[in-house]
């Protein structure tokens, strides 16, 4: 077998613009349905919809904490990777509405589109040494620490987040962003596997 190479600085530099690209687009597709999703995202989305808070500066604030989570047990690497790649997110999420107009999305779209574009981005950003923050490193650690599957703990914390959204959001649309957060986890639970990819 040939030796495998490390990724390069473009490697990261694009993988991770391609990540960051992914759950923008996710999460504007949840926002435009009015639905919510799993992780960091959701509770931002979920915070907005009650405060007049836009949804970019709540997934930077909310993410505060778990960076120092990150830098303590992840390392700087990491964590200055998910620094640069929230503070993309927060900008994109306040921009892009200027260029990109929704006018209407089915539910169901949202919520499959949404779910797996997020997932897609999560992977592509934890394949080049870096997360989108939150919710996302602690499954990351332990995974890395302990070999406990990233997408089961996060629909675990997904489930709590969804349980919480009743008291605020719709049944309804609480229903479709359940499906969401399935979509956004199945992803990360079946392609984000230790020994998976070479070149990590």
């Amino acid at each position: 077998m040939a030796p495998v190479k490390p990724h390069t600085l473009l490697d990261d530099v694009y993988g991770i613009a391609v990540g960051i690209l992914f759950v923008v687009m996710g999460v504007l597709l949840l926002q435009a349905a009015g639905l919510i999703t799993g992780g960091v995202a959701g509770i931002s989305l979920l915070v907005s919809y009650t405060t007049s808070v836009s949804v970019g500066m709540l997934f930077m604030l909310i993410n505060l904490p778990f960076f120092l989570f990150g830098y303590l047990f992840m390392g700087a690497r990491f964590t200055i990777k998910s620094l640069i790649g929230s503070v993309a997110i927060m900008a994109l999420l306040k921009l892009l509405p200027n260029a990109l107009v929704i006018g209407h999305i089915h539910p169901m779209v949202a919520a499959l589109g949404g779910g797996t574009f997020c997932g897609m981005g999560i992977l592509a950003l934890a394949r080049h040494g870096a997360g989108v923050g939150g919710t996302g490193i602690v499954t990351l650690w332990l995974q890395k620490k302990y070999g406990i599957n990233a997408g089961r703990t996060q629909v675990a914390i997904d489930a709590v987040i969804l349980l919480v959204a009743l008291s605020i959001v719709e049944p309804r649309l609480v229903g479709w962003s359940s499906l969401s957060a399935i979509a956004m986890s199945s992803m990360v639970m079946a392609w984000h596997r230790p020994g998976r990819y070479f070149g990590n």
